[in-house]
């Protein structure tokens, strides 16, 4: 099972600086009868929380769960590659075509070469 998209983990910071924003607002609706002054120190305090969200979600969070989904994937292909072989196996291929199919599922600079694999096997014998 994949794991969830790595959007979800930032898609909720904007929407924290869209309620700070809100809220701003709401907070500067409040003091309407101060000078201008204050007011605008107000609003500029509410679009900062938006700012903050926007920035942490697309500058720090994105790439994060990205770099994370990413290492996620790369540790797993081992198991990924024991689990195509197996099956392969059960299903009734020779062990030689097995072992092919599991070695297609690593990544292609980590994959061994069909000469260095056989040459690892039968070292093992």
């Amino acid at each position: 099972m994949r794991p969830p998209p790595r959007w979800r983990a930032a898609g909720a910071l904007p929407a924290f600086g869209i309620v700070a924003a809100v809220l701003g607002v709401v907070n500067t609706m409040g003091s309407v009868g101060q000078p201008p002054a204050v007011l605008g120190g107000m609003i500029g305090s509410a679009l900062v929380g938006t700012f903050l969200g926007i920035l942490l979600a697309y500058a720090v969070a994105e790439p994060l769960a990205g770099l994370m989904e990413q290492k996620v994937d790369e540790g797993s292909k081992e198991l990924q590659c024991i689990k195509t072989t197996l099956l392969a196996s059960m299903q009734g291929y020779a062990p030689q075509v097995a072992v092919e199919f599991g070695r297609k599922v690593l990544y292609s600079t980590e994959r061994p070469t069909f000469s260095e694999l056989e040459g690892h096997v039968k070292g093992k014998k």
